[in-house]
């Protein structure tokens, strides 16, 4: 069985200009040898070829019709208006109709953190966690609304059993184990800069986490959305583990959505400027979008309405909102794949172990809002940064662990004051 796997990979390899993959074969165990047969033979080599090809190409929006969102904010809201939407929105979650989403398939290398991301630690409380302290919100709000709001946690193959285990160790943040639920993100290969997929340091194929625009694939695939449907959920906020003051269970951003007659929402953030780093909501063509930082015209971002606020400046802060309909019909076809120009230390065709200095390989993701233009329109709700937004990306500096224990440390006050 192993000489025939064998040699249908060797045939597949040969095919694509991809033999480098069986460098170390000899050096593995029967085991390893399965598992990078196993590997290489679900491999989508023209999807692959595709993708590094686009590498070349560079991007426009030329021909494409881009226009400001029209967003509410929340502050403005009157009291009618609040006092609506939030009864809209109490009623789905104290049906049990509600579900929380957090991304953590990342690792805290940025922060030199040897572990899952979720795992680190910013210095409040005693060692609390980025899990723990969403935790926290998400237990206020299952006392709140005296309701079940189950919580899916996607992870990656890298990190899913540390997660696990460090649930398990910390007795799941005193959430009901069956009210957690663990799923995995999907994989790539790596590609060098001349189209080769890279070989890691233990002889496997070298693969990266899809991104997080592959939490639709996986959220079908695992049996997500099943098991939502199952509990009678309808609403599910999506967010990222690095966010602590994400607003996981919104009434007004739910009853908004509803009275809209939107199947999604996103929540966004005034830019600091027109220079700041941050994808910002926009229509193209007429349906929902994000356009990238590295994307965006000099001229677009520093466009100013006759109030002299940015047009294009709703940030997008991956918060977002979706009814189980529209995930259902987003989950039905893959989104398309965004390149990063990335260092990758790989085992070149000699098996040399070559350490670059400088970016020599493609990773291939997709970003969650790329499933925003499939929908006819979503209802954007401006918050207040120092409210519900406090990333934990960079080890220093702007949005590291000391600006957003800052403003942690502010937001529990404030509330603490009401």
């Amino acid at each position: 069985m192993e000489d025939i796997k064998y040699k249908n990979a060797q045939e597949i390899l040969k095919k694509y200009n991809q033999e480098q993959l069986l460098v170390c074969y000899n050096k593995l165990s029967k085991e390893e040898q399965e598992q990078l047969l196993d590997q290489i033979l679900k491999i989508d080599f023209e999807q692959v070829s595709d993708l590094y090809n686009k590498t070349k190409q560079i991007k426009t929006f030329k021909d494409c019709k881009i226009e400001p969102i029209s967003y509410v904010e929340k502050e403005k809201l009157n009291e009618e208006e609040k006092t609506k939407y939030e009864a809209l929105g109490i009623d789905i979650i104290k049906s049990g109709k509600y579900a929380v989403v957090t991304m953590a398939g990342g690792q805290g290398t940025r922060l030199g953190h040897k572990a899952p991301k979720g795992t680190f630690e910013i210095g409040i409380g005693t060692n609390k966690s980025l899990f723990e302290a969403l935790s926290d919100t998400l237990k206020e709000a299952r006392e709140r609304y005296e309701a079940i709001i189950p919580w899916y946690i996607m992870t990656s193959k890298e990190n899913n059993s540390q997660t696990e285990k460090f649930f398990e160790e910390h007795n799941y943040f005193d959430i009901p184990k069956e009210d957690i639920k663990f799923f995995i993100q999907g994989e790539l290969p790596m590609v060098g800069e001349d189209g080769k997929i890279l070989v890691d340091e233990k002889g496997m194929v070298k693969q990266a986490a899809d991104g997080h625009g592959g939490i639709f694939e996986a959220m079908y695939k695992d049996g997500i959305l099943k098991d939502m449907k199952e509990r009678g959920v309808e609403w599910i906020f999506i967010a990222g583990v690095d966010n602590i003051l994400a607003g996981m269970v919104d009434p007004i951003l739910t009853g908004l959505s509803i009275e809209k007659k939107c199947l999604a929402a996103g929540k966004s953030v005034v830019k600091r400027n027109p220079e700041e780093k941050v994808g910002v909501f926009c229509k193209k063509d007429g349906k929902p979008n994000v356009i990238e930082y590295t994307e965006i015209t000099k001229e677009m971002a520093n466009a100013v309405d006759n109030g002299g606020e940015l047009l294009y400046g709703e940030s997008h802060i991956l918060c977002n909102l979706f009814n189980i309909k529209s995930l259902e019909e987003i989950s039905k076809n893959k989104l398309p794949y965004h390149s990063a120009h990335k260092k990758a230390k790989y085992i070149d065709e000699s098996g040399n172990l070559i350490e670059p200095t400088a970016p020599n390989a493609y990773k291939f993701e997709a970003f969650i809002f790329d499933a925003f233009e499939r929908l006819n329109d979503m209802a954007i709700m401006r918050v207040k940064r120092e409210d519900e937004f406090a990333p934990v990306k960079n080890a220093d500096g702007q949005d590291s662990p000391a600006t957003a224990k800052e403003l942690y440390l502010n937001h529990i006050s404030k509330k603490k004051n009401k």
